[in-house]
């Protein structure tokens, strides 16, 4: 039985102030299989997702699969420490019943209990609010997560556990995957299809068969050696 095609982007083309931002872009999701977005700041990474949330304008197709319910995490949130806004008010923006809360905190492993949900916001840990977020997410119980940069300005340690976290719901939940990143082993670790960016389609494919050193200098220039950890 064929990949079941979850997203279909076809010849997509973005402007914004008169800028061409992305170029005749042309790429294929697999449900249930993680795709992994590189590429230096400004290539239109965020723009691309954007466009794929329907929040600007463009030219060209973008086609989910019908019925299809999408998560957002996004790169960053930021947060006033003394904001009056506690994790358990948060949550209830979108919840629907205190159960299905109690399954979403479980699955991204955070604390359920009353104290963790009386925290205020802006005193979480940066890998306790990505969690948060992604709990966030979750209850709309959606097809496909789209994450934005998902461990940006997190520690090595909490990053890894992220990704752990990720990997782990597209097993349990069914979930198709796609995130932007700028760490390469993240990349050939967790990411089925990798889509390198620079304002244009540079290269798409799996990690192995796509990111050679010709297809990094393209994407990155001559710092490309510096998006891996050693």
């Amino acid at each position: 039985m064929p990949d079941e095609s979850l997203l279909t982007v076809s010849h997509l083309k973005v402007r914004l102030d008169n800028q061409l931002i992305l170029d005749d872009l042309s790429f294929e999701v697999t449900k249930d299989k993680t795709l992994a977005i590189i590429g230096p700041n400004g290539a239109g990474k965020s723009v691309l997702f954007r466009a794929l949330l329907g929040l600007i304008p463009y030219q060209g197709e973008i086609k989910w699969k019908s019925g299809v319910k999408i998560g957002y995490v996004p790169q960053r949130l930021s947060i006033e420490k003394d904001i009056p806004l506690t994790v358990g008010e948060f949550l209830s923006f979108k919840e629907r019943v205190k159960a299905e809360r109690e399954k979403v905190l479980s699955l991204v492993g955070i604390d359920k209990e009353v104290s963790f949900l009386n925290k205020k916001l802006g005193v979480l840990s940066g890998g306790q609010l990505q969690r948060v977020l992604i709990a966030f997410a979750l209850l709309d119980n959606p097809d496909v997560l789209l994450f934005d940069e998902p461990t940006s300005g997190i520690d090595i340690s909490s990053e890894e556990t992220i990704y752990t976290l990720l990997h782990r719901l597209q097993d349990t939940q069914n979930l198709t995957i796609i995130l932007i990143s700028h760490e390469l082993q993240v990349v050939y670790r967790y990411a089925d299809t990798v889509l390198c960016l620079n304002k244009e389609k540079i290269c798409f494919g799996t990690p192995e068969e796509t990111l050679d050193k010709e297809s990094l200098i393209k994407v990155f220039g001559k710092e490309a050696g510096f998006y891996h950890h050693h």
